[in-house]
């Protein structure tokens, strides 16, 4: 069977942009729509749509991390912003925030640091779940 070569082409130049995209939502999640978790879809989904183009082994080359290593990074970065204000003597999951905005990013804080963890924990969870139902022929 002979495979097209539109994907693979459209992938290189689109894989790119949705990253940067998803990047985007990550960074504006705290202060409008979107965040760690819309922000981890697009990912994933820029990720799955290079081993649609490809396959799912060469997604795998290019994987630092395998996806569940991945996830569990994700997951440990969530629980460490929700116990940082316990070290300042507050409750879990209290926001706190840096006093000086950062340029670009502006206010962050320990929600910024959460929806970083969601980000990480959504991209490993889909992809590897993705990848475990699309193994190659």
């Amino acid at each position: 069977m002979q495979r097209s070569i539109i994907l693979p082409v459209a992938t290189r130049y689109l894989m790119p942009l949705m990253l940067v995209f998803s990047i985007f939502l990550l960074l504006r999640g705290h202060n409008e729509v979107g965040g760690g978790f819309v922000g981890g879809l697009v990912a994933a989904s820029a990720l799955m749509l290079y081993a649609i183009s490809t396959s799912p082994s060469a997604l795998w080359k290019l994987l630092p991390l395998d996806p569940r290593f991945i996830a569990a990074i994700g997951l440990f970065i969530s629980l460490f912003s929700g116990f940082i204000p316990l070290f300042y003597g507050k409750p879990f999951m209290t926001g706190m925030w840096i006093e000086t905005p950062l340029p670009v990013l502006g206010k962050i804080g320990t929600p910024t640091l959460f929806d970083v963890g969601v980000y990480v924990l959504v991209i490993g969870v889909v992809v590897w779940i993705l990848l475990e139902f699309a193994e190659d022929e």
